[in-house]
């Protein structure tokens, strides 16, 4: 989107991105442990990505304060398919959280 990340919205990078990599590991090798190490990761981006949505719809009363440092995530330019992008990073590490936590109850 030819934008900087906030703070907060790096922090989510830092979970999801090896996630893309530890997951697609684990499909290529069709490795059912992999929730023993991916979950804690995709619980961290839950938290931070649920924290951010939080401030970003009001429920805390802190402003978005680490969005100050970069560009603010409240702008009209932070909205995809009419979805904020704390939203979506959210529904994201909440799906990869309840598919892993699935998988660690049904293992193979």
């Amino acid at each position: 989107m030819g934008q900087m990340p906030c703070v907060l919205c790096w922090y989510q990078r830092i979970a999801m991105f090896p996630l893309a990599l530890i997951l697609g590991v684990a499909a290529f090798r069709n490795d059912a442990s992999i929730w023993r190490y991916a979950l804690p990761v995709a619980l961290a981006g839950l938290a931070v990505a649920g924290y951010h949505s939080l401030m970003y719809a009001g429920v805390l009363t802190a402003p978005i304060e680490p969005c100050r440092a970069g560009p603010s995530c409240s702008g009209d330019g932070m909205v995809v398919l009419g979805v904020p992008l704390p939203f979506m990073a959210t529904a994201s590490f909440a799906a990869i959280s309840t598919l892993l936590a699935i998988l660690a109850k049904n293992p193979k």
